[in-house]
């Protein structure tokens, strides 16, 4: 699998929305592999493919338990809130405050086009909140309450 650089703050293509996966092949096999690959060696625990330089509605993210790949995510239910620290590979050395869902439940797809559903709480629900926001154009900078060193 290749590496991928990680696009960082200032570059225009991590402010635009991307646009949702229509074909799934071995290309996507491809991009996902190389994603996951590029967020271990970063030590992330999740990547979105606008910050490999990517405008496709594809996410992968590893908090310790496994991978989870998701193709067109959408958030379709949250509860709860929890305040924490986040960062992002695409804002090196940069963290903050950050207010998100305690739970979070999102519908996508899998890298062979079948539909999943994967429920996070905690940390999980934090780096999908986080994840899907990337593919909207946003990064977390926007949502920070508190600055952190």
């Amino acid at each position: 699998m290749a590496l991928r650089e990680i696009r960082t703050k200032g570059d225009e293509i991590l402010e635009k929305s991307c646009k949702e996966v229509i074909v799934f092949d071995k290309r996507l096999g491809i991009l996902l592999d190389d994603m996951y690959d590029t967020m271990q060696r970063k030590d992330g625990v999740g990547l979105a493919a606008p910050q490999v330089g990517i405008l496709k509605r594809v996410v992968v993210i590893d908090i310790g338990e496994g991978k989870i790949e998701l193709v067109n995510p959408v958030l379709v239910a949250s509860e709860g809130t929890q305040n924490g620290s986040e960062g992002c590979l695409s804002v090196p050395g940069v963290f903050g405050e950050v207010e998100r869902p305690q739970k979070v439940t999102v519908e996508a797809y899998d890298r062979n086009g079948e539909k999943i559903t994967v429920t996070g709480e905690d940390l999980l629900a934090r780096a999908l909140c986080h994840e899907l926001e990337h593919l909207d154009g946003k990064l977390f900078l926007e949502r920070v309450t508190k600055f952190l060193d």
